[in-house]
């Protein structure tokens, strides 16, 4: 059974409400879309699609770009390796709604299944619960950044409160603006720099050519927007690839000024000694900088919800389908399921978070799987897709295939050495 079945196949009263239900997890981000099918000729307009994907990308993992500069080598290196990657990034993003017309599916797992198959379909779905797991606990690690310990623990159990409730579209634009406040607030800060804040060594080059591959892992969990943007493909008023292109190509646009504004200003500033968390950098009596992690903190809020119920209706799906349960079985044990998947998907979350020392390290694990999100599943769609127009084999056609291998073997080297490294870090140390 498909996670995000349409409501009419879920039957009786009951199951139409968990069928809605599951249409909202699997897209909650894009509370403002509908499905394509509930209302013909209406939709998203583009320049709220841009919103939408702009908010899909944009989140905490910018506090990390001044510190994978550092790691990179210097501004030159990681600007480049930004705009080298930003173009595979933007053809993914096309690639993927080209794949959801191809196939007339409206969710990322759902797309790569039908385009590559069962096995692809399901390898996909344990990477979505991965991602969304470890990115959770990612922001309960930038939580702790910005608050001493008895408010942490405190301020989770607020988040558990605010866990269950709606994620409304304000919420989510004032997320947006924050992350936005906290680029601004960084220029600022190079621009006028306070008194007590000695920067160190400030590279120009790379320490090696390896080292600009560290960067690797921050760029992809920053521009990873992959799996929201398929929802808000469909759910556009022009579902046409030319209108697509433009809104995904304007939105990381936007998204490349935003965190290369971060990461060259905030490096700039600290230099060799930035932290893995930027924020932290700066002196905690700052009025500004308080605003920023106060930002931070009202995007974490927006962000881990629709994060764990993106995760759970992933899990969701995969349990169904092992156990071979009828629709309406899983309806009336819905709720109960729901509440301790909840809980248990927090607690653990929390206990990881404080045990691992900061942010980079997480980072450095689930950069590698959004590699994934970003290059191997489009480029392996994008191959089959080719590989099944038998009747028109052009040189566009071969162009698009060599793209599609390009994009696979790039994915699967950045997750390799992500992996790789990250292994060899925690053996180190």
């Amino acid at each position: 059974m498909a996670i995000n079945t349409d409501v009419e196949d879920w039957g009786s009263a009951a199951s139409q409400d968990s069928g809605e239900r599951a249409w909202l997890l699997q897209s909650p981000s894009v509370d403002s879309a509908r499905h394509p099918e509930e209302e013909s000729g209406s939709g998203v307009s583009s320049i709220c699609a841009v919103f939408i994907v702009v908010n899909a990308a944009l989140g905490a993992g910018l506090l990390n770009f001044p510190a994978a500069f550092s790691m990179a080598g210097g501004v030159t290196a990681g600007v480049l390796l930004q705009m080298f990657m930003l173009i595979f990034i933007i053809s993914g993003l096309v690639i993927l709604g080209y794949c959801s017309l191809v196939c007339n599916e409206s969710t990322y797992q759902d797309v790569v299944r039908a385009t590559c198959g069962r096995v692809t379909g399901i390898l996909c779905e344990v990477a979505i619960a991965i991602y969304t797991f470890g990115t959770c606990i990612a922001f309960f690690i930038v939580i702790g950044d910005q608050l001493d310990r008895c408010n942490f623990i405190h301020f989770y159990i607020y988040t558990l409160r605010c866990y269950l409730s709606d994620i409304s579209m304000d919420k989510v634009a004032l997320s947006v603006m924050g992350t936005w406040y906290v680029t601004i607030v960084v220029i600022i800060k190079y621009i006028w720099p306070d008194k007590e804040v000695t920067p160190g060594d400030i590279p120009t080059s790379s320490a090696s050519w390896t080292a600009v591959f560290n960067a690797m892992p921050t760029i992809c969990f920053g521009f990873q927007c992959h799996v929201s943007c398929v929802p808000v493909f469909n759910s556009m008023s022009r579902k046409q690839i030319k209108p697509w292109g433009l809104v995904v190509t304007l939105s990381m646009i936007i998204c490349l000024f935003v965190y290369t504004g971060t990461g060259v200003c905030g490096f700039l500033t600290f230099g060799s000694s930035v932290s893995q968390d930027v924020l932290i950098s700066y002196p905690s009596d700052d009025v500004a900088v308080a605003i920023a992690r106060a930002f931070i903190v009202i995007c974490v809020i927006t962000s881990y919800p629709i994060l764990h119920f993106c995760g759970r209706a992933v899990i969701e799906g995969l349990w169904l389908r092992f156990c071979g349960e009828q629709v309406e079985v899983c309806v009336l044990r819905e709720r109960r399921r729901r509440i301790l998947q909840t809980l248990v998907w927090f607690v653990i979350t929390l206990i990881l978070a404080l045990f691992i020392p900061d942010i980079g390290r997480v980072i450095s694990l689930i950069g590698g799987l959004a590699a994934c999100f970003i290059f191997v599943f489009p480029g392996l769609c994008l191959m089959q897709a080719k590989l099944s127009e038998t009747d028109n084999r052009s040189v566009s056609w071969h162009g698009l295939l060599v793209l599609g291998i390009v994009m696979v073997t790039l994915g699967a080297f950045i997750f390799g050495v992500t992996t790789t490294n990250s292994i060899y870090q925690d053996v180190v140390n």
